[in-house]
């Protein structure tokens, strides 16, 4: 099984940060349903601006807890860099 780390750009700008093992559907649930975060809710829409995939849900998890401890710059710079070596 596939794990999968995110960022989302909020309406609003903010980012969000989450986990899943379907992206594509955790996605569509910030966006549309009930079972989105509570934080996205209030700023939909959302837009998936980075992941990365993992094998093992363990190594997901970590990467996700470091990423939310990262600075809104050190995101953002995240984000960028994997947009340019794409």
């Amino acid at each position: 099984m596939k794990y999968y780390v995110y960022i989302l750009e909020c309406k609003d700008r903010t980012l969000y940060t989450g986990y899943t093992n379907d992206l594509e559907k955790r996605v569509l649930a910030h966006n549309n349903l009930k079972t989105g975060a509570r934080y996205t809710k209030a700023r939909r829409p959302v837009k998936l601006v980075y992941s990365e995939v993992y094998k093992a849900k363990s190594k997901s998890l970590k990467r996700e807890i470091e990423i939310k401890k990262m600075t809104r710059k050190e995101k953002l710079d995240t984000i960028k860099k994997s947009k340019i070596s794409k």
